[in-house]
């Protein structure tokens, strides 16, 4: 049986900022704390993430620890985005919003000083195909505090190209790069269990429930 995680209806449409500064919103949360090896991870690394939906656009809250060094862009482009954010630290998302085929989904970033990626994946070949030119129409905010970090994304619909309805399930991972090699972690809630850090497994998504 697939690990799942709960995204909770909100009441209404929310900003990404907004949800930034919530954490009354949902008793549905997990705590990611082991490596993509399935190895644990050390407390200061671990993190939280949520999943939330509304009529209008699919949310995801992640609450990280920083007591490391950042590895961030010293000049941060937000207008458009980043190509290569996952080589600093960051939060990723993948979402395969048909269940029955978990090789063609989306990946989403998002880091500490709110640079953002957007991208379509489809792997049914055999050979992994991204779409770099994919437009989301993502939104993220992020906020730096002493000794934690809060990043938000929210993506409309119209990005899936579906939209759920209460009851349905999705397929999904979630992701956490921090640090500097050669101690770099690749924190995964669904570990990957390939022999050295990749995420791009679908075999491995858990499931995303929509109530």
């Amino acid at each position: 049986m697939k690990e799942s995680l709960v995204a909770q209806k909100l009441s209404s449409d929310i900003a990404a900022d907004i949800l930034i500064g919530r954490d009354d919103l949902s008793s549905h949360s997990a705590v990611i704390d082991n490596f993509w090896s399935d190895t644990s991870a050390p407390s200061e690394l671990r993190f939280l993430a949520e999943i939330f939906w509304s009529e209008e656009s699919f949310y995801a809250r992640f609450e990280t620890p920083q007591t490391e060094h950042f590895v961030v862009s010293s000049m941060p482009n937000l207008q458009a985005k980043t190509i290569g954010l996952w080589e600093r630290d960051v939060c990723e998302i993948f979402i395969a919003p048909d269940k029955h085929e978990p090789r063609k989904y989306f990946e989403f970033e998002v880091a500490p000083t709110g640079e953002w990626l957007d991208l379509a994946i489809d792997i049914t070949s055999g050979e992994r195909v991204t779409d770099w030119e994919y437009n989301s129409g993502m939104v993220v905010a992020a906020r730096i505090e002493d000794g934690r970090v809060t990043m938000a994304m929210k993506i409309p619909w119209e990005a899936f190209g579906k939209k759920p309805k209460a009851g349905d399930v999705w397929l999904g991972n979630i992701f956490r790069c921090v640090g500097n090699e050669p101690d770099r972690g690749y924190l995964a809630w669904r570990p990957t269990m390939t022999e050295k850090p990749n995420f791009h497994v679908p075999e491995a998504f858990g499931e995303f429930h929509f109530v």
